[in-house]
């Protein structure tokens, strides 16, 4: 398991991993990202911005970056930046398939991303991967499995993901949507030859959707890494746009409302790492603040009251437009 390398880490802020979809496109449902990229989303511009933060994120102890295919070029800034630090050995390496990013570098397109589970784009995209990361890649996990997803269901899918593994890739597997709990437990009981296909689970878990928690402790508890995405909920826990329990917790801190809303993931015993999704290095300070953030048993209470249904809470990200 290529995360065995973050349990040798002293630095709090191994806890915390670098996701890199809010700067891989032009495009995404980030609330406050007008004022967080400008006018300038060039290819080259956000290409330095993602080595910024790269940069940033590597020398404040984050061990943990992950993109995806359908991430715009998340994948080839990464790689460049890779290849231009050939020293750093210490890092794991994330990436998805199964969603197709079909934008063109636009972020009034009518479809951003289509998304395909089937074995084909897999092999496809398992190419185009490997292509940029080569061996730097450590994960390769499916994009947002949902319950009805065929792949977990495909047999022969399933083999060649083994094959993978005995490779040496670590194979796991993210969720989205209001039943992420059911698909965890159905992923948990995929099997190939009698021992379990995935080693890790992506899941959105934060202050506002808690639903997936009790899923995820499963998972730990059979052994997988467990990786929490959108911890902010898009940015609906950060700076103005945080509740008001969620600003008076961080009031109490002197931290901002993003910290406080990691922190409360991190505070999971199964949470291994919570993912910045951050635009921009100042962004990314902040939010690395939630290592050392110490809720108390009432702070915590005050922020589990926040939690919303499912349905109500992915209805609304549903409705997130496009920046």
């Amino acid at each position: 398991m290529p995360f065995a390398r973050l349990a040798s880490a002293t630095t709090p802020t191994c806890h915390l991993g670098l996701g890199l979809a809010a700067v891989g496109r032009p495009g995404y449902i980030n609330l406050g990202r007008d004022d967080d990229l400008g006018e300038d989303r060039s290819v080259d511009a956000l290409r330095t911005r993602t080595h910024e933060l790269l940069d940033a994120a590597y020398a404040q102890g984050v061990r943990y970056f992950d993109a995806a295919r359908s991430y715009g070029r998340s994948e080839e800034f990464l790689a460049d930046w890779l290849k231009a630090r050939p020293g750093i050995d210490d890092i794991v390496v994330g990436s998805k398939w199964g969603y197709t990013y079909t934008a063109d570098w636009r972020t009034d397109a009518e479809a951003h991303e289509v998304k395909d589970h089937g074995l084909a784009t897999y092999e496809r995209q398992r190419a185009e991967t490997a292509e940029l990361l080569g061996d730097r890649l450590d994960l390769y996990q499916i994009h947002s499995v949902t319950p009805e997803s065929p792949a977990l269901s495909d047999k022969e899918l399933h083999a060649e993901l083994a094959e993978a593994a005995a490779r040496g890739m670590t194979v796991g597997f993210s969720t989205s949507g209001p039943a992420q709990a059911e698909a965890i437990r159905a992923a948990l009981a995929v099997t190939v030859g009698s021992e379990p296909l995935f080693r890790t689970v992506q899941a959105t878990y934060n202050v506002l959707d808690t639903s997936a928690g009790p899923a995820l402790a499963e998972a730990y508890e059979a052994g997988l890494t467990v990786i929490v995405k959108e911890g902010m909920a898009n940015g609906r826990l950060a700076g103005p746009h945080a509740p008001a329990a969620v600003r008076a917790v961080a009031d109490e801190a002197g931290l901002g409302a993003d910290a406080i809303a990691l922190a409360f993931v991190l505070r999971r015993p199964w949470a291994g790492v919570a993912l910045s999704g951050a635009a921009t290095t100042n962004q990314l300070a902040s939010n690395l603040h939630a290592a050392v953030v110490d809720l108390d048993d009432e702070q915590v209470a005050r922020l589990d009251t926040l939690a919303e249904e499912p349905g109500a809470y992915w209805e609304r990200r549903g409705q997130l437009p496009w920046h």
